[in-house]
């Protein structure tokens, strides 16, 4: 059975710090790619930044500079450094693996910016 456990987020004030965690289990790991996604309450959901197999990351532009992806393959944990926080950040993020046709979600986990 898949599973992607996400973890960290929170209530932080604009200009702060958040890392975020998401576990994999019953997949193998180092195979997938990874990515982090977000959706805003009336926004479609969109890619905020993506980790292949082989390390080579991609951001969207609103994070390029404040996000970094990265990953674990001992941990089986693909995590996000969230810097810089703004109020426009705010969503529920998801953690996805993804490899040729194989996709999972996780259950996502809230980030509210706010003072």
């Amino acid at each position: 059975q898949v599973q992607l456990v996400e973890s960290g987020g929170g209530l932080v004030q604009p200009g702060g710090s958040l890392r975020l965690s998401c576990a994999a289990s019953g997949i193998m790991f180092r195979i997938y790619s990874m990515g982090w996604y977000r959706q805003a309450p009336g926004k479609q959901r969109e890619s905020v930044a993506v980790i292949a197999s082989d390390g080579h990351t991609n951001y969207v532009d609103s994070v390029k500079g404040r996000f970094t992806i990265s990953r674990d393959n001992v941990k089986n944990t693909v995590y996000l450094q969230m810097n810089s926080l703004k109020p426009e950040d705010t969503a529920v993020y998801y953690c996805k693996a993804f490899a040729g046709a194989d996709g999972y979600w996780g259950q996502g986990t809230q980030v509210t910016v706010s003072s």
